[in-house]
């Protein structure tokens, strides 16, 4: 046992001896391969080794997460972690190829982000309530866009429509890019994002904010209203972003890895871009982000 330990700690001492991955389960242009790619960046600093960002989107993060949990158990595939594919699919599908706690082993937590509801400039409804009243005067004629089915976005506004009672038609897409193409080609009316990856829309004047899904008002767009303003009972709905890693990766790895990205969070390359986006890096240690995800994500 003793000399087990003494080789995976020589082993941690050495890594990475080679390029990495993250394995991102979207494709390009959502926020979570922007936050990966800040990571990814700042762990080619730290390591002196290039972290490839892998975007293997589809199957609301199933297909990833699957090719993720079957890497050799070395440190050199991490998995960028969401609840959709974690936490939501594992508990809504009846079977799926991987096991959260037997096959991962959480490294830190990235961000947590708020959701926001938004809809192309010329839309109707300018607030949650106009798009409530509008929805309820045409029944089954407006359509929502979500990342995949089973992804947060998807879950929150079924919550939505529970609460207010309307009739939405869900429209799943492999990712919030794709999703936030199809809003902007007026394909489908709304969507609910995280607001680093649609900020810029939103400055840029081609979408606007109808509400925020958070049990409070946004410090970025303080005018905006949470959705349970105009729709009381509608709970606070976000997402969190952590790297995950196979569980059969030594400790000693684990934590190195861990101490490179919190120390990427707390750097002002990483922070400022982040909050400047709408993300909350919020770094943890690997034993709180475990307990943060054992609490989240029930077995």
């Amino acid at each position: 046992m003793l000399c087990a330990l003494g080789a995976a700690s020589a082993l941690a001492q050495t890594y990475p001896v080679r390029p990495m991955r993250i394995i991102v389960p979207y494709p390009p242009g959502a926020s979570t391969d922007y936050t990966a790619r800040l990571i990814g960046q700042r762990l080619t600093d730290a390591f002196g080794q290039s972290v490839v960002v892998d975007n293997r989107g589809g199957g609301g993060g199933i297909i990833a997460a699957s090719l993720a949990s079957q890497a050799a158990p070395d440190g050199y595939t991490l998995y960028f972690g969401t609840p959709a594919s974690l936490c939501i699919s594992p508990a809504l599908q009846r079977k799926v190829p991987y096991d959260t706690y037997r096959d991962f082993a959480p490294v830190s937590r990235l961000v947590l982000n708020p959701q926001i509801l938004v809809a192309v400039a010329g839309f109707q409804a300018s607030s949650v309530a106009e798009l409530v009243q509008l929805a309820r005067s045409r029944p089954g004629e407006l359509s929502y866009a979500s990342a995949g089915i089973g992804s947060p976005q998807h879950l929150g506004m079924e919550l939505l429509k529970s609460r207010a009672g309307v009739d939405l038609v869900h429209v799943p897409y492999k990712g919030g890019g794709p999703a936030m193409n199809d809003l902007l080609g007026g394909r489908v009316q709304v969507y609910l994002g995280s607001i680093p990856g649609i900020l810029p829309l939103i400055k840029a004047g081609k979408l606007k904010v109808l509400g925020i899904a958070a049990s409070e008002r946004s410090k970025l767009l303080p005018d905006v209203p949470t959705i349970a303003e105009a729709v009381p009972g509608y709970e606070y709905i976000g997402t969190w972003y952590g790297i995950f890693t196979q569980s059969q990766v030594p400790r000693a790895i684990v934590q190195r890895l861990n101490d490179a990205i919190n120390a990427a969070l707390r750097s002002q390359e990483v922070s400022k871009p982040l909050l400047s986006q709408g993300s909350n890096p919020q770094p943890l240690s690997v034993e709180e982000f475990t307990q943060f995800v054992r609490s989240d994500c029930p077995s």
